[in-house]
C-alpha cells in the first residue's frame, strides 16, 4: 500500500502541503444557488477541493421523530430531506467545480449514493464517522477501486483497525482522519494526540484532522504532527441557517487554512544545525573578542581592557574570552580593535 496517492493528479503524502477539504456538507440546504455561491467561495480561497454530502434520504434511515441532539432541534429527517441536491443538480455542481479547478468529492450515506457518485466519476470517497464501523456500506464503496478518505469518530483503535481490516482487502488507498464528534468541538477533546495514535498503529496510512472545533488553529497544530489532509465544514457565513453553520469557517477562515497549512508543512522537520544561508547573520550577530581600553605591550589582559561585541568578524570567538584573560599583550592596542591571536602571549585554544 502507497503512503501516497494522487486525488485527479494532487499528490497527496507527507511529501506535498496538506490537502484541504472544504467541507460544504449539507450548508446549502438543498439550495442550488447557494451550493455554487460556496463554490465560487472555496475557489476564491484557494482551497482545491470542495465536498458535499449525498443524501436519498429513504435509503439511509428509516423514518423518524429522532432530533440530532444539541445540533438542532428539527427533526433529523426533515433536516436531511430539506438538504438533499437531486442528480441533477449534484451534476451540475460537479460540472462547475470542474469548469473551476476545484477537486469534487462527495460522502455518501447509503449504497444508493454511492453508486450515484460511482456514476458521477468522482476521483474519491470519504467517509464520515457515522459509517467509519459500517462494514457492509465500507466494503460496497471499496469494491468501487477508488481512494477512501476515513474520518474515525467515534471509533477506538480496535474498531478502526476492523474498518481498515476490511478495506485493505480491495488494495485501495486509504486515508484515517482524526475527528471528535461534536459539535462545536472543545479544544480539550481535539485529542491531535490521537493523530501519532494513528500513525503509529497504522504506518503505511496517511492521516489527518476532519474538525469540529471553532477556527482554524487545530488544523494547523495537526499539520506541525503530520497530518496530510485537514477537513474543515465551510459556509459564506455563520448567519446562514443550518444545523452546521455554527462551527463551520467562513471564506477569510479558509483562505488562512490553506495559507497556514503550507507555512507550517514547510516548517516542520529539519534537524537542530546551522544552515549556510545563516552565515550573513552569523557575521554581525555573534560577538568576538575586542579591546575596550587601549592596551600596552607587557600589560594583561583583563575583563577591564578586553570584552565581546559585535560584529563577529575577529578571529577570537566570545566563548575563547578566557583563553585572553590573564595572557600578556604583546602589541600595543588601540579601544575596539580586534584581539588577534599574535597579540596574545602563548595563546591557544
Amino acid at each position: 500500500m502507497e503512503k501516497e496517492f494522487s486525488i485527479e493528479g494532487r499528490l497527496v503524502g507527507a511529501d506535498h502541503p496538506p490537502l484541504v477539504i472544504a467541507e460544504v456538507g449539507i450548508n446549502h440546504e438543498g439550495d442550488y444557488d447557494k451550493a455554487i455561491a460556496l463554490v465560487d467561495a472555496a475557489v476564491a480561497a484557494k482551497a482545491e477541493v470542495v465536498k458535499f454530502q449525498c443524501h436519498i434520504t429513504e435509503h439511509e434511515m428509516i423514518p423518524t421523530d429522532m432530533t440530532p441532539g444539541e445540533i438542532s432541534s428539527e427533526k433529523l429527517w426533515d433536516i436531511i430531506k430539506r438538504c438533499e441536491l437531486t442528480e441533477d443538480e449534484e451534476r451540475r455542481v460537479q460540472s462547475y467545480c470542474r469548469d473551476n479547478n476545484i477537486i469534487y468529492l462527495s460522502t455518501p450515506f447509503s449504497r444508493e449514493a454511492s453508486d450515484r457518485l460511482e456514476k458521477m466519476g468522482v476521483p474519491a470517497f470519504k467517509i464520515g464517522s457515522g459509517e467509519c464501523n459500517n462494514i457492509p456500506l465500507l466494503k460496497h464503496v471499496a469494491a468501487k477501486g477508488k481512494p477512501i478518505i476515513l474520518s474515525t469518530g467515534m471509533n477506538d483503535i480496535a474498531s478502526i483497525r476492523t474498518s481498515v481490516t476490511a478495506l485493505q482487502q480491495f488494495e485501495i488507498p486509504i486515508a484515517l482522519l482524526q475527528c471528535t464528534s461534536m459539535y462545536p468541538t472543545p479544544y480539550e477533546n481535539v485529542r491531535l494526540g490521537a493523530i501519532n495514535d494513528l500513525q503509529e498503529e497504522f504506518p503505511d496510512l496517511l492521516v489527518g484532522l476532519s474538525d469540529h472545533s471553532l477556527g482554524i488553529w487545530t488544523c494547523l497544530g495537526a499539520v506541525a504532527g503530520g497530518a496530510s489532509i485537514l477537513e474543515k465544514h465551510f459556509t459564506i457565513s455563520r448567519d446562514w441557517p443550518g444545523p452546521d453553520t455554527g462551527i463551520s469557517i467562513e471564506p477569510n477562515e479558509l483562505a488562512d487554512l490553506v495559507t497556514g497549512s503550507k507555512a507550517v508543512w514547510q516548517a516542520r522537520g529539519g534537524r537542530k544545525t546551522i544552515l549556510v544561508e545563516e552565515k550573513p547573520v552569523i557575521d554581525f550577530a555573534y560577538a568576538t573578542v575586542v579591546s575596550i581600553k587601549p592596551i600596552v605591550k607587557g600589560e594583561a589582559f583583563t575583563l577591564q581592557n578586553v570584552w565581546v561585541k559585535r560584529p563577529g568578524f575577529g578571529p577570537i570567538p566570545a566563548n575563547d574570552i578566557e583563553h585572553v584573560v590573564g595572557k600578556i599583550a604583546q602589541n600595543d592596542i588601540e579601544p575596539n580593535a580586534h584581539i588577534l591571536p599574535q597579540d596574545v602571549a602563548n595563546f591557544k585554544t
